[in-house]
């Protein structure tokens, strides 16, 4: 046993002696992150439903090819992930968590609603943020045909574009509430809405709103949440657009409505694609 023991030790020192100790690296480079628990825990998450940590490959939507990840792209929202749970980019996520940090430290009432959900992660976000507030009173208001978007009404919308045949919009339901399981955020605190807004929202109990965030794509669709969930929106309260600055149909669907109802509040733009405004008077 003592002469393994001097084996094992003579190799050792050889081992040291021929190859040296490891380097020590330091980094001279200071966090950005914020030092609050809460908002670690809800940059993490924006991170993971955006996946900007295992960098997931871009699909092209019309033939379905993977392309490389590019940080410029998912940063902005503009390429289709295989795996994320959210296509809007963080640029938009960061918005809204912005908009909801405010309506929480001032105690603006209501719900939070997102009318077109894809694969949940916008909505999972939201539901995070509550979580780490402590806000055990507010709902998350999950709205999607969870079937893709329908065939456009071309007499009645001629602008419309038809995204009906895109089968990686089409997410079912089951699969974004095991998004939101993943998480741990599957709880009597997310409410999902399943059906054609022109159906599910005139109906839909939602009582008063703190934030509405519109992905409809459409004119239709977004002029449907406009009809039924703007008067629903607190004053204070924030509403945001995902579609303003690159589809012209969901731009006029604002447009009109917000000419109907004199909404004179700026329109602000995000990143170039989406826009947002607090509404600052009833309507």
């Amino acid at each position: 046993m003592m002469k393994l023991y001097l084996i094992i030790l003579s190799c050792a020192s050889m081992c040291f002696s021929t190859c040296g100790f490891t380097d020590i690296v330091y980094t001279n480079t200071a966090s950005t992150l914020s030092n609050d628990p809460k908002e670690l825990y809800i940059d993490l998450i924006k991170k993971t439903v955006a996946n900007t940590i295992y960098e997931d490959a871009a699909i092209d939507s019309r033939i379905g090819v993977q392309g490389s990840y590019s940080a410029t792209l998912r940063e902005g929202g503009l390429d289709w992930p295989n795996i994320a749970h959210t296509m809007i980019g963080v640029k938009r996520l960061n918005n809204v968590h912005a908009c909801l940090k405010d309506i929480l430290e001032n105690n603006i009432p209501g719900d939070l609603i997102e009318t077109g959900v894809w694969r949940g992660g916008t909505t999972i976000l939201m539901r995070a943020i509550l979580k780490a507030y402590n806000d055990e009173t507010r709902h998350v208001w999950v709205a999607d045909s969870f079937a893709g978007l329908p065939p456009p009404n071309r007499r009645k919308y001629p602008k419309d574009i038809d995204l009906s045949s895109f089968s990686i919009l089409a997410v079912p339901l089951e699969q974004v509430q095991a998004n939101f399981q993943k998480y741990g955020l599957l709880d009597n605190q997310v409410i999902f809405l399943r059906g054609l807004f022109k159906d599910t929202l005139p109906s839909a109990p939602i009582q008063q709103l703190a934030l509405l965030r519109l992905d409809g794509d459409m004119y239709e669709s977004t002029m449907d949440a406009l009809v039924n969930l703007y008067p629903k929106l607190s004053v204070g309260g924030y509403i945001i657009i995902d579609d303003y600055w690159c589809i012209e149909a969901c731009a006029r669907a604002v447009h009109d409505y917000r000419a109907l109802h004199n909404i004179s509040e700026p329109i602000l733009d995000i990143d170039g694609m989406g826009s947002y405004w607090q509404k600052m008077n009833d309507i």
